[in-house]
């Protein structure tokens, strides 16, 4: 399929690799038309595969099997270069306010169509504070999350027997990072507004996300 608004800033996906996550992002910007401008700007190097505005509407930038330039450094997985194994879907917001309902719903249209697509499980959608914690923040703690699990389109966990916080994420994709770091992520995306040291209510979601929804981890890359 032909990009709508196609942006300049792509290329292949590095190894012969295949879409395999899909991470959402929000702007940052004031507007949907300047992240447009921005995203399809040669001298940003940046871009996406998707750019949804607070209507609903959608703006296909790059080509689903090219490799966008949207999650930078992190990984997932115990793997890097997200990019090449990733779609990235950017949604027009600040960053302080909450998602519009046709924006949501344009959202969760566009996911069902490349899970199926791609083959790809609820939990490969993630956030981009996910796969780079600490360094990134969206989508933030305003977006829902759990209705886009309710939709079979991500995933929410239930509380299980707690266990060991790290590992636990760790098996669900997460970054090996100290609690110090991903407490906020992982709270920003399942426990948006708890604080406080990690507790046992976070030990056992962890628990439940590691039991439930448990991915290959492969050795961690230089």
């Amino acid at each position: 399929m032909t990009p709508s608004h196609p942006s300049p800033n792509f290329g292949d996906r590095r190894g012969g690799q295949r879409p395999e996550l899909v991470v959402l992002h929000y702007t940052a910007m004031a507007s949907c038309a300047e992240a447009l401008q921005r995203l399809c700007d040669p001298l940003a190097e940046v871009s996406a595969h998707y750019l949804i505005d607070t209507d609903g509407t959608v703006l296909s930038l790059v080509a689903e099997k090219a490799r966008a330039w949207h999650a930078g450094a992190g990984s997932w997985a115990g793997r890097g270069d997200v990019n090449s194994r990733s779609i990235g879907i950017e949604l027009a917001n600040p960053g302080t306010e909450p998602f519009a309902a046709p924006q949501m719903a344009a959202l969760e249209d566009l996911l069902g169509g490349i899970l199926m697509r791609w083959a790809l499980p609820p939990q490969a959608v993630i956030g981009h504070s996910d796969m780079a914690p600490g360094r990134k923040g969206d989508p933030g703690p305003r977006f829902d999350w759990r209705r886009l699990a309710l939709a079979g389109l991500s995933v929410w966990p239930e509380p299980a027997a707690p266990g060991d916080f790290i590992a636990d994420l760790r098996a669900f994709g997460y970054p090996d990072l100290p609690p110090e770091t991903l407490l906020p992520a992982f709270r920003q995306r399942f426990r948006p507004w708890a604080t406080g040291p990690l507790d046992d209510t976070d030990r056992a979601l962890a628990a439940d996300l590691c039991h439930r929804f448990p991915i290959d981890v492969a050795a961690p890359q230089a």
